[in-house]
């Protein structure tokens, strides 16, 4: 009898300890938590010109510069007029996703990964000229920021990366040269725990980056999903610390991302059947 009870203690024993590790994150892996934590402090309805809004970055004293995925047109936006206040011819028609501003100078992604330089683009004397990058159509670009620290554009992939499917990659291109490096600065790894409930079976879909932006306080790279809407933040070694998941019925496609001088986040959301809006997000 007594040996039945040790046996019994012991089962459970063992049991329990496998449910505990079962649960603790791989040996080098951080504790993530999945989270719905932030808070929308302002809103703003788009006019029908960003209905398609795809890519903005933060120019100065509440305006924004925003692009949209048909017209070769960057738009001025001032956050409180609450309309556009002027517009950059750049280039014609096309499927135009990402925005980086360095000095006076504009850089635009184009999907299929060429980049337009917008030298001066407020001066009535600007001038387009473009240069590529390593990807095409089949990788999908959309995501475009600027990286001061290094003097350079980063850029990652929607879809497909360049080589391998596990990951997708951080690139950077100097501001100098205009080339890019084809190894990525840095990766997110499409097979991290923390990616868990929402792996695809087609795994480089698991994570679609939709636009980045670094903060320009603690220099975090922050990549937005617009598929599946939710916002990874990693360090500025790239190691993932914390995944923000965004109420659909709220953040319907949100494209874009970026932050004003003192940190604080915007979301742009194309719009579907409401208006395109840019949301002003407090996370916790």
């Amino acid at each position: 009898m007594k040996n039945s009870k040790s046996i019994s203690f012991t089962f459970i024993g063992v049991l329990a300890l496998f449910i505990l590790f079962s649960f603790v994150p791989k040996f080098g892996e951080r504790q993530i938590v999945l989270e719905y934590n932030y808070t929308v402090v302002n809103t703003w309805n788009l006019p029908k010109e960003l209905s398609e809004i795809s890519g903005m970055v933060w120019l100065r004293n509440d305006l924004l510069a925003c692009v949209q995925d048909e017209e070769g047109v960057i738009f001025i936006y001032d956050l409180y007029k609450k309309q556009i206040t002027n517009r950059v011819l750049f280039a014609g028609s096309g499927d135009y996703e990402g925005i980086a501003i360095h000095e006076n100078d504009a850089y635009v992604l184009r999907s299929d990964g060429v980049i337009f330089f917008v030298e001066n683009f407020e001066s009535d004397n600007n001038k387009t000229s473009e240069f590529e990058t390593a990807f095409s159509e089949k990788n999908n670009m959309e995501s475009l920021a600027l990286n001061k620290l290094n003097r350079s554009l980063l850029v990652a992939p929607k879809d497909r990366d360049l080589s391998d499917l596990n990951f997708k990659g951080l690139y950077e291109i100097s501001l100098a040269s205009k080339k890019m490096n084809v190894f990525p600065s840095f990766k997110i790894n499409m097979n991290n725990q923390a990616f868990e409930s929402f792996r695809s079976k087609k795994i480089h879909k698991t994570f679609s980056p939709s636009d980045l932006a670094i903060h320009p306080k603690t220099n975090d790279i922050y990549v937005l999903d617009g598929k599946r809407p939710k916002l990874l933040i990693l360090d500025k070694q790239g190691k993932l610390k914390r995944i923000h998941l965004l109420d659909e019925t709220v953040f319907l496609q949100p494209e874009s991302i970026t932050f004003d001088s003192d940190g604080k986040l915007f979301i742009g959301n194309e719009g579907k059947e409401n208006n395109a809006t840019i949301l002003e997000v407090q996370l916790k």
